[in-house]
């Protein structure tokens, strides 16, 4: 009795907390919080389904309780009354019947709320849209900015800035296996399947930072694929653009000129791209401008120097299964590539 009761009050508080929710930027993941109106539809949807199916809940619950309470009291050695049993029971067909109708008509109303929603979700004004090709792969995602000519397409990794107020529309690739891309305070999740293209459509309202995830079990880091995306006002996204298409600076330093022939020289060029060097890698995230960028390893670790030494020096200690191999280096050699790598901003 006392844990119905305790599910009876999770059910009710839970509905309070998603009704209650106030959007704010840079939310957490979670679809409460809307900053787009993607995320808005999706969220009244969940409202409609949260509050009927707790007060269905909280029926059936009621319904139970009131069994118990009148349920008949006999001693165990009483003889079983089965004296009803052959008796007909109109009343309690009628209850059956009725509760099956209800049932059924609640039913039709979330499937009508839901394919409205998805009308609505469909019906987002796409005029002067950014559009934006995205690859996931096991477990990073890599986003190519595919507007204007050939040579003004940006390629960045586990970052996706856009501007507040315009849509935006992603397409969705996939390099290897399933997976999912899903930024709840932003719009719905869509699978990324090999061979197939897959749109995803937004706008964000707000200037924040919102956190993307692949929701699909796509391997043993799953749950280490995380992306990041900006939202900022539409000058400042210019502005990033632009940044981001000028090839990458000559350190001055003397430990980054050094870090950047060894970057050259090892095999981070293999796989890695910098715009501007011998590095013209495509197995892995470019890096032209990830000085710049919040995360290291797709949301595993913040970008900070120390972080990266350690994810240079032995990536399978964050991120077991990655394809990035560790690299063997001095620590005075390891230094100059972090140095040279803290100058691609």
């Amino acid at each position: 009795m006392k844990r119905l009761v305790l599910l009876a009050l999770v059910a009710v508080v839970t509905c309070g907390a998603a009704l209650a929710a106030t959007p704010t930027p840079n939310a957490p993941h979670s679809i409460t919080a809307p900053l787009g109106p993607q995320a808005a539809h999706i969220l009244e949807l969940w409202n409609v389904f949260v509050v009927m199916c707790t007060v269905v809940f909280g029926l059936i619950l009621a319904a139970l309780l009131f069994v118990l309470w009148r349920r008949p009291r006999a001693a165990a050695g009483d003889a079983a009354d089965v004296s009803s049993v052959n008796e007909p029971e109109p009343k309690l067909r009628r209850n059956v019947a009725t509760a099956t109708v209800v049932s059924a008509a609640l039913l039709i109303v979330l499937i009508v709320a839901s394919f409205f929603t998805d009308r609505a979700l469909a019906r987002l004004p796409l005029k002067d849209a950014v559009h934006i090709e995205v690859v996931s792969h096991q477990w990073w995602w890599s986003a190519t900015y595919k507007d204007g000519e050939p040579y003004q397409q940006l390629e960045t990794a586990n970052e996706i800035h856009v501007p507040v107020g315009r849509p935006v529309i992603l397409r969705l690739k996939s390099a290897d296996v399933i997976h999912s891309l899903w930024i709840p305070n932003l719009g719905a999740k869509k699978d990324l399947l090999p061979g197939r293209t897959a749109i995803l459509q937004f706008r964000a309202d707000a200037p924040g930072v919102y956190r993307g995830q692949c929701t699909e079990f796509c391997g043993y880091q799953h749950a280490l694929m995380g992306l990041v995306v900006v939202a900022e006002p539409p000058e400042q996204f210019e502005q990033w653009k632009q940044g981001g298409l000028e090839p990458a600076p000559e350190p001055t330093d003397a430990t980054a000129q050094r870090g950047k022939q060894l970057f050259q020289s090892v095999s981070c060029a293999m796989c890695h791209t910098v715009s501007g060097t011998l590095a013209q890698g495509r197995q892995a995230p470019d890096l032209s401008k990830v000085a710049s960028r919040m995360t290291l390893a797709a949301g595993t670790l913040k970008n900070t120097p120390e972080n990266l030494a350690s994810w240079i020096a032995d990536p399978q200690k964050h991120k077991p299964g990655t394809n990035m191999p560790a690299t063997p280096l001095s620590k005075a050699d390891l230094d100059a590539i972090v140095a040279y790598l803290g100058t691609l901003k």
